[in-house]
């Protein structure tokens, strides 16, 4: 508690110092007939760190002003659809830099009666941003902004998850502003392409680190959307309604005002066609049911920072349409604007309801000590209901030239439902038939998270001097109840067990992290940054488990080896110092950490015990940036981490979810330690219009919390009270040495002149050596896939819009343990996609997608072809109202086809999907754009 007062005096003593910083501003005027040009979009980044970027758009008289800059060296740019681009280098050198009047020159297009055609600028490279010009990638009229980027070399959308250069784009922003917080898919399913002017992607430093110029290894993978001048005042959007065979529909839209700095998007949808456009994170409980009850492993250790469930690269493939058949409803609203002179706020409400029906066929097989094989086959059913509001904020005050100050809360509650019936085999040597379980599950979940971040940054008159302070909580509190039936046969020894249980599971975590940093110049090209940090985090779970009682007709018997009431801490303080160079071409910064963690859990019930361990870590850190040109450029980055147990896996409790499959948790786990290698590299030619990008990464960790599986070749007792019987199993989470993780991702395109096209080469690598025991037996399953594809898009004309593209994927599993278990996969996807407007306002499309896999389970299919297709009409003078019919599926050949493979066993899976449909469609766009929109 000490500490914590002596952080807020030390705070609120500096802010009596002396402080400065600056602002640029300027009028921009049209330099043939000297009018004020209106949205210009204005950027202004360090020479050194283009990432650091601030901008803004000019207003109504032209006028622009970037405020909060430290003194030092800045190029400025200007962009505006039709004029030349306006760069600038400035000086900031103890006050503020007034420009005055900028003049923009109409872009030369004619000269006399010649036309002059040059090579559009497809990409370039500035600094650690990749900047990508829309109007070289053509798309039909209504195209939405994920149409746009999935032309884009190196971006790519698998399954919803858009990813740049191999990695996952979690955050989209619309001119520099959040927008519905930091979910990528309401941003590009939402916004017409036409209003797109550049895609930019680079990492987003935290807050903190933007400041500090220090980068803490929290930076996101980030794309921003920069939209026309001209097109970022007005009223746009569009409404839509469709109604189809077997009484499929599909309606909703989305609206967007803009006005200068404040900008208003509302969105929503209904449908049962399994449309959705938000990101599957706000689905709780969805992914835990799915895979029936046997999908999950509840006690299972994960990959470092991830999940309880090991997923090797083979699994991150699901491939058509979304699994089961969902009805979605939705509705949010974003709101962004500047408050007077110093307040900027952006803020969002969503809300979303979905009801799932999921049919699935599990085939799995287990990796065993023996020269034998396991084999476990499920067929399921699973209804389920969820809701979720969720609420984000964001408050930039900048209280004078010197402080400022950052507040970012948010908000999310989620209710889930869920009902699964499920028929479970255990096979031993492929035909012997050891047991069985009928499993109906019903379950009710109710959760709520709370986060509240506050950065306060403040600098001295001193240029490079500069001390920040960040203050974080977060608080979540989530209920459970299920009830349990299932009938259990164990036929070798003729016996069988009937479970019919009720339990409650309460679980409530509070965690509250503080982080101050200082910053200090050494010499001309240096800085030094030493950082304290300090996080406590407090989680406690209490699980009631209740048998059904004849006598009474309630669930009444207590079962106290099911139940448990167990709290966890977690205590961390870490302090350390990193130095910076940055000179020319060249950025390197090294630094190292010290970290003490005390781990300590306690357990009240059913028996007393208690666990106290602490850890003492060195953690070292490197980054290097080196810019060949301002085209070329390259980053290695190394870092070091640990990650905590969680509540769930220290649990010492029994899950009997699925009573074939037990799992627990285990209270003498410790926390994991991971290196982390990353590098990348970035070359663009922007004569010739070529783009390659190259990604590696590696890591390694010790401690790694892993899953110990126990296979029961007989019955066994494993508790008082708790038998494990034969061919059933148990899984719990364990500390092993050795995961190792690689990955690579290379990315090639070009333009391709003769037929005004774009083509895309990528491929990579990935490998992941999990280690796990089974039955006490260490395995290590290496996983190693190797990936390529071809994407060739049109850039014929507006009318012309086609997409063909190619992806294959060769698997490799090898296993220490047991080679019987190795096995070999393929599989491949061939698409194309064709929008057609060949003549007034008729409008032609068809999408063509055939999945073909190799090495699966028989019972799994192995190919479907995809078809889809539709034709509609454009109405009134400005095509603003389509008429279309389309088919879904047209071959009835859908299907949902999905491997994962971990350390334990490899399962294919095949689940129920939307099939063939007709449907009428009635759509309205809203393009109304001007100078500038009534206040």
């Amino acid at each position: 508690m000490h500490f914590y007062f002596l952080i807020i005096f030390f705070s609120v003593s500096t802010s009596i110092l002396f402080a400065q910083s600056h602002s640029i501003s300027g009028i921009i005027y049209d330099a043939k007939d000297d009018h004020p040009l209106i949205g210009v979009n204005v950027v202004v980044f360090p020479e050194q760190d283009s990432n650091a970027w601030r901008g803004t758009s000019s207003g109504i008289e032209g006028s622009f002003e970037i405020k909060f800059l430290a003194d030092g060296k800045y190029l400025l740019r200007a962009t505006y659809v039709g004029y030349d681009t306006i760069e600038q280098k400035i000086n900031i050198e103890g006050k503020d830099v007034q420009l005055g009047k900028l003049q923009m020159n109409i872009a030369s297009k004619m000269l006399g009666n010649i036309n002059v055609e040059a090579m559009q600028t497809r990409v370039e490279q500035k600094g650690d941003t990749t900047e990508y010009n829309s109007t070289s990638f053509k798309t039909n009229p209504d195209a939405s902004a994920e149409d746009l980027i999935g032309k884009m070399p190196g971006i790519t959308n698998e399954d919803g998850t858009v990813k740049s250069g191999g990695e996952e784009v979690t955050r989209v922003l619309v001119d520099g502003k959040p927008f519905f917080g930091d979910d990528p898919n309401l941003a590009l399913k939402n916004l017409p392409a036409d209003i797109i002017e550049k895609v930019q992607v680079f990492d987003q430093l935290s807050d903190q680190a933007q400041f500090t110029g220090f980068d803490d290894g929290q930076a996101t993978r980030t794309i921003n959307l920069i939209t026309k001048p001209g097109m970022n005042n007005g009223l746009f959007g569009r409404i839509y309604a469709g109604y189809g065979t077997d009484e499929r529909y599909n309606a909703g839209g989305n609206l967007n005002y803009f006005n200068g700095d404040r900008r208003i998007s509302i969105v929503g949808l209904t449908n049962n066609v399994n449309q959705q456009n938000f990101s599957t994170e706000d689905l709780m409980g969805i992914q835990a049911s799915s895979g029936g009850s046997g999908g999950g492993r509840p006690g299972g250790g994960g990959r470092p920072g991830g999940s309880g469930r090991m997923r090797g690269p083979a699994s991150n493939f699901l491939l058509g349409q979304q699994n089961g058949i969902a009805t979605t409803h939705s509705i949010g609203m974003n709101y962004s604007d500047q408050w007077g002179k110093k307040i900027k706020v952006t803020g969002s409400y969503f809300f979303n309801r979905s009801e799932r029906d999921r049919i699935a066929l599990v085939n799995r097989e287990f990796i065993t000590t023996a020269d034998t094989a396991r084999t476990y086959n499920e067929n399921s059913r699973t209804l389920t209901d969820n809701d979720n509001h969720r609420f984000n904020l964001r408050l930039e005050y900048d209280i004078d030239s010197f402080h400022s100050i950052i507040f970012t809360p948010s908000f999310s509650l989620q209710r889930n439902q869920s009902n699964s019936v499920s028929n479970g085999l255990n096979f031993f040597n492929e035909n012997i038939l050891e047991s069985r379980t009928l499993n109906t599950n019903r379950s009710e979940g109710f959760g709520f998270n709370i986060n509240n971040n506050l950065l306060y940054r403040y600098k001295f008159r001193k240029k490079g001097r500069t001390i920040s302070w960040n203050v974080g909580t977060q608080f979540s509190e989530n209920t459970n109840e299920n009830y349990l039936n299932a009938v259990n046969d164990f036929f070798l020894l003729g016996d069988s067990l009937v479970i019919d249980q009720f339990s409650n599971q309460d679980r409530n975590s509070l965690t509250i992290s503080s982080n101050l940093t200082y910053t200090e110049p050494v010499g001309k090209h240096s800085m030094i940054q030493g950082s304290y940090q300090v996080s406590k985090t407090k989680s406690e779970t209490d699980r009631e488990t209740f048998n059904y009682d004849l006598s009474t007709d309630e669930y009444t018997l207590p079962d106290t080896i099911l139940s448990n009431i167990f709290e966890n801490i977690y205590f961390t303080h870490r302090g350390g110092a990193t130095w910076r160079f940055n000179k020319d071409k060249i950025s390197f910064s090294a630094g190292t950490d010290y970290q003490y963690a005390l781990l300590t859990g306690e357990q009240t019930f059913p028996i007393d015990f208690s666990v106290n361990r602490h850890f003492n870590n060195v953690l070292p850190n490197a980054q290097l940036d080196y810019k060949f040109s301002k085209t070329e450029n390259m980053r290695v980055r190394y870092r070091t981490s640990t990650n905590a147990p969680s509540i769930a896996q220290l649990q010492n409790v029994i899950n009997n979810t699925n009573p074939l499959f037990l799992s627990t948790g285990n209270p003498d786990l410790r926390q994991s330690y991971t290196h982390q290698i990353f590098s990348r590299y970035n070359k663009t030619n922007t004569e010739k219009g070529t783009n390659l990008f190259v990604m590696l990464f590696g890591s390694y960790t010790l401690d790694y919390i892993g899953n110990s599986t126990l296979i029961a070749n007989r019955d066994t007792l494993i508790a008082d009270g708790i038998m494990l019987n034969r061919s059933s199993q148990l899984s719990s989470p364990v500390n092993i040495d050795g995961f190792r993780s690689a990955r690579s991702f290379f990315n090639y395109g070009f333009p391709v002149k003769k037929i005004k096209s774009n083509l895309n080469f990528n491929a990579g690598f990935n490998y992941n050596g999990i280690p796990a025991l089974i039955n006490d037996a260490k395995n290590i399953a290496n996983n190693i896939s190797v990936n390529q594809g071809i994407t060739f898009s049109s850039n014929i004309s507006e009318k012309i819009d086609f997409t063909i593209s190619y992806n294959a994927n060769y698997t490799i599993v090898r296993n220490s343990l047991q080679i019987q278990s190795n096995n070999n996969f393929f599989n491949q996807t061939s698409s194309l996609r064709f929008n057609w407007l060949p003549w007034k306002g008729l409008a032609l499309n068809t999408n063509l997608s055939h999945t073909f896999f190799t090495g699966l389970s028989e019972d799994v299919s192995q190919s479907f072809l995809m078809w889809n297709a539709s034709v509609g009409y454009k109405f009134l003078k400005d095509r603003s109202l389509e008429v279309r019919v389309g088919i879904f599926d047209m071959l009835n050949q859908n299907n949902s086809i999905g491997r994962i493979v971990t350390e334990v066993y490899i399962e294919d899976s095949e689940t129920n999907a939307l099939r063939r449909y007709v449907m009428l469609n009635i759509t309205y766009n809203i393009k109304r754009f001007g100078k500038k929109a009534d206040s």
